[in-house]
């Protein structure tokens, strides 16, 4: 420590040098932060359905593969099993066939199997007694300015109505809300309508659903209720896969994208070009001061000294840029969070990131200091001083 003073000012000469450097890490360890939070929080989903209330069971198949209807009464006489619900994927879109909204047609016990999600009593009671109702969450209400007893008109990406077009008329029921900030997002800006009216109206759709929920007893024993849902169906032309929302989630997102390979693969060009960029701006900064660096080891300084104060300052260097950076993006993620209403959750830096973060900082500046540092360590005084 006691070469600090020496160290900082040596990694300071060249003020604009540095800053622009500075800023190269930072973008670098900003975009780490972000992109490493998404690929530990897809990483951690999921791998043990145990502790999971709900189950989902889908086809092994794909997740756009259908269920029969006469599976849910076998699953629901399963031990450890509450009760059963299903839905189906309708792909509604409001005025534009892009402006897709999270659009389900769902069984009458749907909301019961999910109390995270308020919707007034009386409102529920008069969804449940229109054919064509349908309850939207608060953001959609509010996004586009409607009102309950409204009719809306949706078009469907997938299924036709029973006159043959994708346009269909829905009247608004209620309203759907969290009760928690933590889900907000999603249910405030879901769609829900009557599965049985779909079904009757689209001639796409006889007695099967889309994906089964299951709600355990017993949250301890979730994978053997899992592995039991499955075997109902085992060696049938409908073999199903059940797992917890959230590792069904993750699975039916690594089906359309491997996420840890492309962040592994943004992250290692990001590096490479950090690596190139510091270890020229070390490189540089190392030869203009081969003169001072002479003069100290005239001064007594030794070879390892100097070997010593390059490598620190390279360190310093990225470390400066790269704390910054993960700071900026931890505080960027709640902003992201916040702005966008819980429509966009960015998962927390957590500490295992910030590990990783400083890992790579201080590896990132022992490799790009490592050359100039041994460059100064062989320095010989009389060819430095004669500016050979």
């Amino acid at each position: 420590m006691k070469y600090l003073h020496l160290i900082w000012a040596a990694l300071f000469r060249r003020r604009t040098r540095t800053f622009l450097t500075l800023a190269s890490i930072l973008a670098a360890f900003l975009l780490f932060g972000m992109l490493d939070g998404i690929r530990t929080a897809f990483a951690d989903l999921g791998r043990n359905s145990d502790g999971a209330q709900r189950l989902q069971t889908t086809s092994r198949l794909s997740m756009i593969e259908s269920l029969p209807m006469s599976l849910a009464n076998r699953i629901e006489r399963l031990d450890n099993v509450e009760a059963v619900t299903w839905a189906n994927w309708f792909g509604g879109a409001y005025q534009n066939p892009r402006n897709q909204l999270f659009t389900f047609a769902v069984a009458p016990n749907y909301l019961d199997l999910y109390p995270e999600i308020e919707v007034d009593p009386a409102q529920r009671k008069e969804w449940d007694a229109t054919r064509t109702g349908v309850l939207v969450g608060e953001g959609l209400m509010r996004r586009f300015g409607w009102k309950v007893g409204q009719q809306i008109p949706l078009q469907s990406t997938i299924f036709p109505n029973s006159d043959g077009t994708l346009n269909w008329s829905f009247v608004i029921s209620g309203t759907l809300r969290a009760k928690d900030g933590k889900n907000a997002g999603f249910t405030e800006n879901m769609l829900l309508l009557h599965y049985k009216y779909f079904e009757e109206s689209t001639p796409y759709v006889n007695s099967d659903v889309g994906w089964y929920i299951s709600r355990v007893a017993d949250v301890r024993r979730s994978d053997a209720v899992a592995k039991a849902i499955d075997a109902l169906s085992a060696n049938s032309p409908h073999e199903t896969k059940t797992m917890s929302e959230a590792a069904a989630m993750a699975s039916q997102l690594k089906q359309m994208a491997d996420i840890g390979l492309i962040v592994g693969s943004i992250m290692g060009a990001v590096f490479f070009t950090l690596l190139l960029l510091t270890g020229n701006t070390m490189a540089q900064a190392v030869r203009e001061r081969t003169s001072e660096l002479a003069v100290l080891r005239t001064i007594g300084f030794t070879a390892q000294s100097g070997l010593g104060m390059v490598l620190a300052e390279s360190v310093l260097l990225v470390l400066l840029g790269g704390v910054l950076g993960l700071a900026l993006a931890t505080v960027l993620g709640q902003i992201v969070n916040a702005v966008a209403g819980g429509m966009i959750n960015l998962p927390t830096i957590g500490l295992q990131s910030w590990l990783l973060g400083l890992g790579l900082m201080v590896a990132i500046g022992l490799l790009v200091g490592a050359l100039p540092a041994i460059r100064a360590m062989r320095l010989n005084i009389v060819d430095a001083l004669a500016g050979r």
